[in-house]
């Protein structure tokens, strides 16, 4: 089998020091896409009781525990600013986006630093050679080159996961915000009705 064959240990040795800036990156991405995805659940953003008042046009009292209870809570202590409460939902909508752009920049760093690696595990590999041929060693050679490879692999296994976290939060904070913008339009519709009413 492929992966018997495969030495964990020394790929990682072989890494170097560039190890710890990839071992760095891979516990931040992790962290980040697990932290997301958990602040990021619907019921944490978008509340089904708070979601069901406002499309039946009721007055919701809003609360601090979700971005849609804390828009509510906004738009009726700042009732007829419309665009103090639009910018508010625009700043929730930046709130959920925390962390998410580190993603990019992870996914794009962890292949260069892989690449780092093996380039250096190259100039080791050609660099050791027999006395006697004065030549590189066959062997020792196709081995050195191949775990010298392995650095860019580990940046790549690590740059993988980051961009399809990257990815998933996006379309989730996407489809959080398009309907955050549906319930801000119904409430802020409410409200210019009943000002409506009360001027006459």
């Amino acid at each position: 089998m492929f992966f018997a064959s495969i030495d964990i240990v020394r790929i990682v040795r072989e890494a170097g020091l560039l190890i710890y800036p990839l071992g760095l990156c891979s516990l931040v991405a992790t962290f980040i896409i697990v932290e997301r995805l958990v602040a990021l659940r619907k019921s944490a953003v978008i509340p089904e009781d708070l979601a069901e008042a406002v499309i039946e046009g009721r007055a919701p009292s809003g609360d601090k525990r979700s971005a849609l209870g804390r828009i509510l809570n906004f738009a009726s202590r700042h009732s007829g600013d419309t665009e103090a409460t639009k910018a508010y939902a625009r700043l929730e909508v930046i709130k959920m986006e925390r962390g998410v752009s580190y993603l990019d920049t992870i996914y794009a760093a962890a292949p260069l630093i892989g690449l780092i690696g093996t380039v250096t595990g190259l100039l080791g590999a050609f660099s050791v050679v027999d006395p006697q041929t004065r030549m590189p060693d066959p062997v020792q050679f196709t081995e050195s080159v191949g775990y010298a490879l392995s650095a860019t692999v580990l940046g790549l296994c690590i740059a993988l996961p980051a961009l399809i976290g990257s990815g998933l939060l996006q379309r989730v904070i996407e489809k959080h915000a398009a309907q955050l913008d549906v319930m801000l339009e119904r409430v802020l519709a409410r409200q210019a009705d009943e000002a409506k009413k009360s001027a006459t």
